[in-house]
């Protein structure tokens, strides 16, 4: 069972307000942010082997996940 929590507020904590803003204020962040927690969904049923993968397979989603935010989070660090 997976027990890390890679929602954005638990990755950024600090920047809760600005995660909010933008998703308020700001589309292409809206579907960034989307796309992310739709693609940490799909790991964690991957992890939790209600959807079995390939090792491989499982790897690039995580991959992905990570270039998600590292985009996201210099979207939150840019100044507005």
């Amino acid at each position: 069972m997976s027990v890390d929590h890679h929602d954005l507020i638990h990755e950024f904590p600090e920047l809760k307000d600005r995660i909010h803003d933008l998703k308020v204020g700001d589309p292409h962040f809206r579907k960034l942010f989307d796309e992310y927690h739709e693609l940490t969904r799909s790991i964690e049923k991957m992890e939790d082997e209600v959807t079995p993968v390939a090792t491989h397979t499982e790897e690039e989603f995580k991959m992905r996940r990570v270039h998600l935010k590292d985009e996201l989070y210099r979207l939150l660090t840019t100044a507005a």
